[in-house]
């Protein structure tokens, strides 16, 4: 069975750290007697020029109810840290939710553009286009030497962030990341869990990107995280056959018992929950279940139902916030009915 590249490169992201030259950065602005004034007319400015650019919906933190923040951190359109910047706060986002500016975080702005699969060229484009637009209005705090100008010492240059999402059971699974990790970093990249800096390693997910920005070109940063990316998807590839070949029906029994009791179970946590879809999505990519579809369409539905099923998406269906166990036995029956419509042949 040929499996496609977007069986381990799950999704892509291009992050931009930008201030604006003639403005305090966030951390004084919130000190400032004019904080509110000034982040005002940051927000009216960009809100004005992106809009006229295409449809952004403008969220002001400030007047976010807690279960839409969270809402929003968990579909990583937003951050914790914009969320306490509140009072100076506010995210434009795109209705299709690929591209989300937040404004007044730890800089003036994060640009952010994310999408399906494997392709940084891609998003790299439709970032820049973003970021032009943005430029024009309020002049970058830039300097020749250093190149763009940060809150954080370590996004100064080119202030970007390439990221690629990677589904890595075999690696993870088989104790490689000990070893591959300590590589990466070498080559001046990082690897995090799903979730971004200090999130663990949630469903096999690991989020790659290059942890220089200064002194190096954007097109140096593209090339080397696609390189970094093409290493690993060849070397998680190699390791589930090894890890099929080795561990044979025990593989099989495990990935069909998570199978089993996601389709049956009553209620079923978060944490569990992850783990047991892993196991499922490992057994599309081995053959051992089958939807009648591609296996990358499959690991997509999976991934879409993943997100649906999160707290604060349960909460937003449900239009509050309802208890755990609750959540617990809405994420069962749905997984089970999900599964159900999936129609899989083990």
């Amino acid at each position: 069975m040929k499996i496609s590249y977007e069986s381990v490169a799950v999704s892509s992201r291009i992050r931009l750290a930008r201030n604006f030259r003639d403005y305090p950065f966030p951390n004084r602005l919130l000190r400032s007697p004019h904080a509110r004034e000034q982040a005002s007319e940051i927000v009216r400015t960009i809100n004005e020029e992106l809009n006229a650019l295409e449809e952004f919906d403008l969220y002001d933190v400030g007047t976010l109810t807690e279960e839409r923040a969270a809402y929003l951190v968990e579909r990583n359109l937003i951050s914790r840290d914009l969320v306490r910047n509140s009072a100076i706060s506010a995210a434009l986002i795109t209705p299709d939710e690929s591209i989300s500016v937040m404004i007044n975080e730890e800089d003036h702005i994060r640009e952010q553009y994310f999408m399906r699969g494997y392709d940084l060229e891609k998003a790299y484009e439709r970032i820049t286009g973003i970021d032009d637009v943005i430029s024009e209005s309020i002049p970058f705090a830039f300097d020749r030497q250093f190149g763009y100008l940060t809150a954080c010492p370590t996004n100064l240059g080119t202030g970007m962030r390439a990221s690629v999402m990677m589904f890595l059971p075999a690696i993870s699974r088989r104790g490689l990341m000990k070893r591959t990790v300590p590589e990466l970093n070498r080559l001046g990249l990082t690897v995090r869990g799903a979730s971004g800096e200090g999130s663990g390693s949630e469903g096999d997910l690991f989020q790659i990107s290059n942890e220089v920005t200064l002194g190096v070109s954007e097109t140096e940063i593209l090339s080397a995280v696609e390189k970094a990316v093409r290493i690993l998807v060849q070397f998680e590839l190699r390791e589930r056959e090894r890890m099929k070949a080795e561990e044979g029906i025990g593989l099989k029994d495990r990935v069909l018992r998570s199978y089993g009791i996601l389709s049956n179970c009553c209620l079923i946590g978060m944490k569990e929950f992850m783990e047991l879809v892993a196991d499922v999505k490992l057994g599309v990519m081995l053959g051992y279940l089958n939807a009648g579809k591609q296996p990358e369409e499959v690991m997509s539905d999976l991934d879409d139902h993943i997100i649906a099923m999160r707290p604060a998406n349960i909460n937003k269906l449900h239009s509050r916030t309802i208890s755990e166990i609750e959540q617990n036995a809405y994420r069962a029956e749905q997984t089970g009915k999900f599964l159900r419509r999936s129609e899989f042949i083990v």
